[in-house]
């Protein structure tokens, strides 16, 4: 929040977030107004002008940088316990599902998947958890005849892979959660060299948002000590279908042949 310039009474919200972190980060908009001694619609407006839509999409973000804060153990006391998990997790998932689709424009979606029906190639990369919604896009993408490839490795691998990128190559940063510095560099410069970035991130600040042509938001929180994934993958399956109906006839081509491979190398079971 720093170097925005706001008014007296904004500035006293945004003294209340900063001083407050774990409030501000579930606490209804009311208490934060009274904490400040504002009104609502002010709490609302510090929000906007900080270049968030509004209270909702500014704590959603304030959430994810305190979860990022505190230690893997903090965040398991922070969820509790749930008597019936598989119910916490289903609601929650719901839950970031109908935020996913709240927070993303129809317009930045289709103009997430004009640059990736564009690309001359395309890198994917994610790494933990998040390699699993990563392998997703690029093996589907591939299947439709996209030149598109997986890094779910750091090291020398994301080296030899970045590097390769430049005017017309795109790159798709899947971050969730904690930073990862290896792979903020190389997107950082894959975008030097001339490489479109695309970032899939529950972050609307940062290094790897100031570099991205294209920043899709997916909340992540779960119900233990891990984030979940399953936004992020549904995200990728709306990208996918994107993808295949930009290049329908190709898609169909080439999946053909993906299925007549599949019968030559006696792949699968009847």
């Amino acid at each position: 929040m720093s170097g925005t310039s706001l008014p007296k009474a904004q500035n006293r919200v945004a003294d209340v977030i900063m001083r407050n972190p774990q409030l501000a980060s579930y606490a209804e908009i009311a208490e934060i107004a009274a904490r400040a001694e504002v009104n609502n619609s002010t709490v609302v407006r510090t929000a906007q002008a900080l270049g968030f839509l509004g209270w909702p999409d500014l704590q959603r973000e304030l959430r994810s940088r305190y979860l990022v804060k505190i230690s893997t153990e903090d965040t398991l006391i922070q969820h509790g316990e749930h008597s019936s998990p598989l119910h916490a997790a289903l609601t929650r998932d719901m839950e970031n599902l109908r935020l996913t689709l709240e927070t993303n424009s129809a317009d930045d979606v289709e103009a997430t998947i004009a640059t990736l029906a564009a690309a001359k190639s395309i890198l994917v990369v994610g790494h933990g958890s998040y390699a699993a919604p990563a392998s997703v896009m690029a093996h589907l993408g591939a299947t439709m005849g996209y030149p598109i490839h997986l890094e779910s490795r750091a090291g020398v691998h994301l080296a030899t892979s970045t590097n390769t990128l430049g005017p017309g190559d795109v790159m798709v940063i899947i971050n969730i959660w904690r930073s990862i510095g290896q792979v903020i560099a190389a997107a950082e410069a894959a975008h030097r060299a001339g490489a479109t970035i695309i970032a899939i991130s529950d972050m609307r600040r940062g290094r790897l948002a100031a570099i991205a042509k294209h920043l899709l938001i997916v909340p992540s929180e779960g119900i233990a000590f891990f984030q979940s994934v399953t936004a992020t993958t549904s995200l990728v399956y709306g990208l996918l279908a994107g993808m295949q109906a930009a290049h329908p006839e190709r898609s169909r081509e080439t999946i053909r042949r993906s299925q007549q491979l599949w019968k030559d190398l006696d792949i699968h079971l009847e």
